[in-house]
């Protein structure tokens, strides 16, 4: 296993250090390292997860890739490709960097988080029970934890720079960007939740929900930032799913459990993860790695 990269100090021009992503003008396009930090109740942790930034843009590329014929994307290459490398002038990077690292196309980014769910879980259902709705959207009366959604809903939110996303109704985004914007968000984001929930079904993963960006490139709308990843979306295995209770996933989610029954109290700083959490972690992310590429990833 490698060691945690935490933070990347490159001697290219920092745009932005994110709670994962650290981001760097190349002229014409941008790198984008996925390190290993981890955050969870939006606050960073002290400890790394070894890898687990090579698997996140790994997973990312991996979708770029095949869903591009369709949905138009920013993504270039990986910067420890020999020919992306030549091209924007990377390569004196040092390989845990550039195994992290892709190279994107600028683009006018839209402040939208475009949430699709196909099932009901997480903040979706603590709504449901307590209203009977999902985010504007009317539900029937008997669903339970974890069941398919008659069909996939949009639910979109805001994107904070800090602090919570607020959700937002369909009707309140068109009022927020305009029906030219909302319009092609939601069409674009329930075709590409649709097409990548039927090749994960295929591979024996249901996809409960994601979230994507867009942006625009050349006046034309393109998928942005990471993609299909385990922090973006919620990964469950389909040979062991059952409606009427909660699932495992494929996800930091033994990191929150941990955090929660430790008694941390959601406030910086937060405690250090113990080794036996980390190695679950990164275990849960080189298999959903494998599900989906049908190969195994050296971290």
């Amino acid at each position: 296993m490698t060691d945690a990269l935490l933070e990347t100090r490159l001697t290219l021009p920092l745009l932005h250090r994110g709670k994962v992503r650290d981001t760097y003008d190349l002229g014409e396009a941008l790198l984008m390292v996925a390190t290993d930090r981890v955050s969870a109740f939006d606050v960073v942790l002290p400890t790394g997860v070894p890898g687990r930034g090579i698997i996140l843009s790994e997973i990312s590329a991996f979708w770029f890739r095949r869903s591009d014929y369709e949905f138009p994307n920013h993504f270039i290459g990986m910067a420890h490709e020999l020919e992306v490398a030549n091209t924007y002038g990377l390569g004196g990077l040092d390989e845990p960097v550039a195994r992290r690292g892709m190279v994107v196309k600028k683009a006018e980014r839209i402040d939208i988080e475009c949430v699709v769910r196909g099932y009901l879980t997480g903040s979706a259902l603590a709504e449901y029970r307590g209203t009977g709705r999902v985010q504007g959207y009317e539900m029937p009366a008997d669903m339970t934890d974890s069941q398919a959604f008659s069909k996939p809903l949009f639910t979109p939110t805001t994107k904070e720079e800090s602090g919570h996303d607020i959700p937002l109704t369909v009707e309140e985004l068109w009022k927020r960007v305009g029906g030219n914007i909302a319009w092609p968000l939601e069409e674009h984001s329930l075709a590409l939740y649709r097409t990548a929930s039927e090749y994960a079904q295929t591979m024996g993963l249901i996809l409960a929900d994601t979230k994507f960006e867009f942006g625009m490139i050349d006046g034309k709308l393109c998928v942005i930032d990471e993609l299909l990843t385990p922090d973006s979306s919620r990964y469950w295995d389909a040979s062991i799913y059952a409606a009427g209770r909660p699932q495992p996933s494929f996800d930091k989610q033994i990191i929150r459990d941990w955090l929660t029954e430790s008694g941390w109290d959601r406030e910086p700083p937060a405690p250090e993860l113990p080794d036996d959490v980390v190695e679950r972690t990164i275990a849960r992310y080189r298999d959903v790695y494998r599900m989906l590429t049908s190969q195994e990833i050296a971290v």
